[in-house]
């Protein structure tokens, strides 16, 4: 590669991933939503971001937290907010009395985030979340449903957070290998193809299993980046980038769920 080439290069992707989610703050510390202030929150504290930038993201959840519509989205706030270094302890209170249901998603978070706040997944929780695993190794987002690698990504995490190794793990981390394709990413299901969304989910996977997520898998995301730091959704698709960037972005930083509290 020439100077020139070279220079132009390192212009062309001058802004990083986690300046445009930063760009992307509004003044009430907000990204536009909820849901995608908890996923931008998440990213950022991976990535490293100022802490004042994390700390009015969480501030605006917590101002919205009545609008939580499930308990998946009020286990994805608290898990933020206790990234960012809050405590949230009505939304904490909520999550401890969560009953397992159909709903194999919010078992998973409700783990996550109690596990993110320090404190101990509770046993119920984490026996169903065991028992739900199907017999491919992956799981679903509810009870009777097919498995996808998203879920199966998380449920991975959260086991893991829980102390559970052995052969759940293996097993999980085999059916994450099973859906990566010849481009290096990986799918949400058979036949989808690849996205930037699912490849970044299994790498997380992947590292709370103390598995190698690989090179292919990388290099599948640096194929998805544009100038302004963002990520496409996959080759065809450049839909919703500040949601799908702020889900590259823990991948990136090679962490997995749940994050490493903030100090002083």
């Amino acid at each position: 590669m020439t100077l020139l080439a070279s220079l132009a290069a390192s212009l062309c992707f001058a802004v990083t991933p986690t300046a445009y989610v930063e760009s992307r703050q509004e003044p009430d510390g907000g990204f536009g939503d909820p849901q995608i202030t908890a996923w931008a929150t998440l990213g950022l504290a991976a990535a490293g971001s100022q802490p004042e930038r994390l700390r009015a993201a969480a501030a605006y959840l917590a101002r919205h937290e009545g609008e939580a519509r499930s308990t998946t989205d009020l286990a994805l706030a608290a898990m933020a907010r206790s990234a960012a270094g809050q405590e949230p302890e009505a939304a904490l209170a909520k999550l401890r009395a969560h009953h397992p249901g159909k709903l194999v998603n919010a078992t998973i978070w409700s783990i996550l985030a109690l596990r993110q706040a320090g404190e101990p997944a509770p046993p119920a929780l984490v026996r169903s979340l065991r028992a739900a695993q199907h017999r491919s190794g992956g799981w679903s987002w509810n009870a009777g449903g097919a498995p996808d690698t998203n879920d199966t990504a998380v449920a991975i995490q959260a086991l893991r957070a829980a102390g559970v190794d052995g052969r759940p793990i293996d097993r999980a981390v085999a059916f994450l290998r099973a859906h990566q394709n010849p481009d290096g990413g990986f799918e949400l299901t058979d036949g989808r193809g690849s996205d930037a969304q699912s490849t970044a989910w299994a790498i997380q996977g992947l590292l709370a299993a103390g598995a190698t997520p690989g090179p292919p898998a990388f290099r599948y995301l640096a194929r998805l980046r544009r100038p302004d730091g963002s990520y496409r959704y996959s080759a065809r698709y450049a839909t919703t980038p500040l949601w799908v960037t702020a889900q590259v972005l823990p991948a990136l930083a090679r962490k997995p769920f749940p994050l490493r509290r903030p100090t002083g």
